[in-house]
């Protein structure tokens, strides 16, 4: 079961995604507030594994409650202002939801979170979760660490695939299909056959390519990936 917590300056709002909450099997509300002040302070007594927060609010904006909690929580982000769109997934939220929120947009919100978190949940006493890649590379038994929040983009190349981090390019002896699956998916998202990229990392669209921050050149977007990416970043 993933606990939410609803924040919304709006109260029909706040009523309208704890009524989708309620629909949903997997999800169980255990807190719902206008005020980002008494959100924070129910946080730090409670658990909470998943936060549904407007950004636009009078005292603290959504994007400065997303900061106050440390990365502690998942995030989905709720506004009617496409423009929060890039700065929200800058912040590694797992998702953003523009009002009017329906209900089948919400669902399939919440069984990312699912997937995410199902990935995660691990008996208590094993280890915290990786937020790293070990990667076995041409040198025999040479293993390079590479963490996640080091990466640009990956880019699917014939035996190997290469992996470019703050200018560096490390290979890796994998498949693009098996470090996709080793990838964070509230971080990462796949747009051509041959390329992942950080969400975050994405600067601007133009046509079917992207451009992402610090990296020359840009990266094309695949037909068949186009549709699933817009959808991500929309």
């Amino acid at each position: 079961m993933i606990k939410c917590l609803v924040l919304d300056d709006e109260q029909h709002a706040v009523d309208l995604l704890v009524s989708y909450i309620k629909r949903v099997p997997f999800l169980e509300l255990v807190y719902s507030s206008t005020d980002p002040l008494e959100a924070l302070a129910f946080l730090n007594t409670a658990e909470v594994d998943l936060i549904f927060s407007d950004i636009e609010m009078p005292e603290l904006s959504g994007l400065e409650f997303t900061k106050a909690l440390g990365g502690k929580h998942h995030v989905v982000f709720t506004t009617a202002y496409s423009k929060f769109a890039m700065e929200g997934f800058e912040h590694d939220v797992l998702d953003f939801l523009l009002k009017p929120i329906i209900f089948p947009r919400f669902l399939k919100s919440a069984q990312k979170a699912m997937t995410l978190m199902s990935g995660l949940d691990k008996p208590k006493g094993e280890e915290e979760r990786k937020d790293y890649l070990l990667v076995k590379t041409e040198q025999k038994g040479k293993l390079i660490k590479i963490n996640f929040d080091e990466i640009d983009y990956v880019e699917g190349m014939r035996n190997y695939v290469g992996i470019y981090k703050d200018g560096e390019l490390v290979q890796a002896l994998m498949n693009m299909k098996d470090l996709e699956s080793l990838l964070p998916v509230a971080q990462f998202v796949r747009v051509h056959n041959s390329y992942i990229i950080r969400i975050s990392r994405i600067q601007m669209i133009e046509g079917n390519v992207v451009r992402l921050k610090n990296v020359n050149g840009a990266i094309p977007i695949g037909i068949t990936y186009k549709n699933a990416f817009m959808d991500r970043i929309k």
